[in-house]
C-alpha cells in the first residue's frame, strides 16, 4: 500500500500542501472547519470515507469536516512539509510505521484523554502499541491487513498437496515442499511468486512466525539490530526457492505486487504472498471462471505470528480544535463505521466489535481466512525506532535484493544488516 519515501515527492507534496490543505482551520460563519487529508484509494473505499464525512456533517453542523485526497505515495513528505510550514491538515491519515519521526518531533498531538472510553477499550492493547512513542499515543490503529497466499485453487487440487488452514498451517519446510511439487521451471511454471520489489516490510513482518525479530531494546533503552537464526528462516527460504530449487521465478523479486497478476491468472504462478486487500484486484482482475483461494501464511516456531503496520488515524498537534477532531474520528471508527471502511478498503478493522460483523466472517473472498489470523497479528518489528526508514531505504533494501538473487551469502548480508545498520541507528539515538 505504501512505497518506499524518495525526497523527489515532496514536489508534488508541496503543491499538495498548497491547493488541498490551504487555511486557518478555524471558525467560518461561526462554525469550525476541520480538515481531514484521506489516503483512501480504492473505489469503494473513497466512496465510504466521503460518506461518512457526509453523515457527519449533517448531524454536526456547528463542526463541519473538510475531505482532502491524499496520496501513499508522497504522504511523508507531503506531511513533512506541511507540519512544518504550519499547514497540517487536523486529522491525518497515514500508517503506524511512518509516524515515530512526526510524534517525537512534535507534529503531532498526544491523544491521551482525548479518546472515548469505547474506543479505547474495542482496540487491542497490541494495536495501540503500533501507535505508542514514549508516554504518548499519537494515532488511532483504525485498519490492518495479514499477508497471505493467494493461490490457484485448482491447480492445488490437481497437485494433490495439503490445503493449509489457520488451524492447521503449512510449515515453513513443508510450504517449500510443497512449491517444489507445484514446479516445472523448464516449463516457466512456478509453485510460488515472491514480488519483492519493497523487500523489507514482507521480510521483517513474516519473520515473527520464525521468532525473529532483528530490532532489539538493550538495557540503555537504545534499540539495536541483531541478526540471528530465527531472522534467517524466511530469507533462507526465499534465497532457497529461487536458486537451489527453482521453485520461485527470480524474475518477481523486482515487481510489485500487482505485476505478479497477470501471471498468476495465467498459470505462470500456483501461489503469491500478498497482503489481504489485494483480494479486491484479483475480483477485478481475475479472469471469468478462474478459480482462486486464500490462504494462511507458513507458520514457523511462534505460529502464523506476522508483523502489521495498521492504517492510523492522527491529529495534528497545532490544531485549534483537537477535542473536537477526536470526536469525528471517534464517529468515524464506531463499529458500524469501521465494518463500512473495512469492506471498502478489502482490510481487516482493528477494534473487536467491528471484527466480529458477519460481513467480514463470511467464506466469500477469503474474508474469514483473514479475521482469523486478525488475533496473530503484532506491531511490526520497527515500529518505533528511529531511523528505520534510512536504514530500510540504504541498508536493507539493497542487501536483500542481492542476497535473494543469489549475489551475495548470508555472513554477507548479516554484516550489511547488522553493521552498518547499527551504524545508521546511532545517528539517530545520540
Amino acid at each position: 500500500m505504501r512505497t518506499t519515501r524518495r525526497i523527489t515527492a515532496a514536489l508534488a507534496a508541496l503543491v499538495l500542501v498548497l491547493t488541498g490543505c490551504s487555511g486557518d482551520g478555524g471558525r467560518e460563519d461561526g462554525r469550525i472547519t476541520l480538515r481531514f487529508q484521506s489516503l483512501a484509494w480504492q473505489r469503494e473505499s473513497v466512496e465510504a470515507n466521503r460518506e461518512l464525512v457526509a453523515e457527519w456533517n449533517a448531524a454536526h453542523p456547528g463542526v463541519r469536516v473538510e475531505y482532502v485526497q491524499g496520496s501513499w505515495g508522497s504522504v511523508h513528505d507531503q506531511l513533512l512539509t506541511s507540519f512544518m510550514g504550519g499547514e497540517a491538515p487536523d486529522i491525518v491519515h497515514d500508517a503506524s510505521d511512518d509516524l515515530a519521526d512526526f510524534a517525537y518531533g512534535g507534529y503531532l498531538a498526544d491523544l491521551r484523554g482525548l479518546l472515548s472510553d469505547r474506543l479505547e477499550a474495542d482496540i487491542p492493547r497490541r494495536s495501540w502499541e503500533t501507535t505508542t512513542f514514549g508516554d504518548g499515543v499519537y494515532g488511532v490503529p483504525f485498519l490492518q491487513e495479514p499477508r497471505v497466499l493467494i493461490a490457484d485453487a485448482a491447480r492445488l487440487r490437481e497437485a494433490g498437496v495439503r490445503i493449509p488452514t489457520p488451524d492447521d498451517p503449512w510449515t515453513w519446510d513443508e510450504f517449500r515442499s510443497v512449491t517444489k511439487e507445484l514446479s516445472d521451471p523448464d516449463a516457466g511454471r512456478y509453485g510460488v511468486a515472491w514480488p519483492l520489489k519493497e523487500p523489507v516490510p514482507a521480510t521483517l513482518d513474516l519473520s515473527l512466525s520464525a521468532g525473529g525479530r532483528m530490532f532489539h531494546r538493550d538495557a540503555d533503552g537504545k534499540a539495536r539490530i541483531r541478526f540471528r537464526a530465527a531472522d534467517a528462516v524466511v530469507p533462507g527460504t526465499v534465497r532457497a526457492q529461487v536458486n537451489t530449487d527453482r521453485s520461485a521465478s527470480g524474475s518477481t523479486l523486482g515487481m510489485g505486487g500487482a505485476d505478479t497478476l497477470p501471471g498468476f491468472f495465467g498459470g505462470r504462478y500456483a501461489m503469491v504472498p500478498l497482503g489481504f486487500s489485494y483480494r479486491q484486484q484479483i475480483v477485478q482482475q481475475a479472469p471469468e471462471g478462474f478459480d482462486w483461494q486464500v490462504l494462511p501464511a507458513p507458520a514457523g516456531a511462534d505460529g502464523l505470528t506476522q508483523g502489521v503496520s495498521p492504517q492510523t488515524l492522527s491529529v495534528a498537534a497545532d490544531s485549534p480544535h483537537r477535542e473536537e477532531a477526536a470526536a469525528f474520528v471517534d464517529f468515524l471508527l464506531r463499529p458500524g463505521n469501521q465494518v463500512r471502511l473495512a469492506l471498502g478498503d478489502w482490510m481487516l478493522p482493528t477494534g473487536r466489535t467491528a471484527l466480529a460483523d458477519p460481513a467480514l466472517r463470511t467464506e466469500r473472498h477469503g474474508w474469514a481466512t483473514g479475521t482469523a489470523l486478525a488475533e496473530h497479528l503484532r506491531p511490526a518489528p520497527a515500529q518505533s525506532v528511529r531511523g528505520y526508514p534510512e536504514w530500510q531505504d540504504k541498508i536493507a533494501t539493497p542487501a536483500l535484493q542481492e542476497y535473494y538473487s543469489g549475489a551475495i551469502g548470508l555472513s554477507e548480508l548479516r554484516k550489511r544488516l547488522v553493521e552498518d545498520g547499527n551504524r545508521v541507528l546511532a545517528r539517530y539515538q545520540r
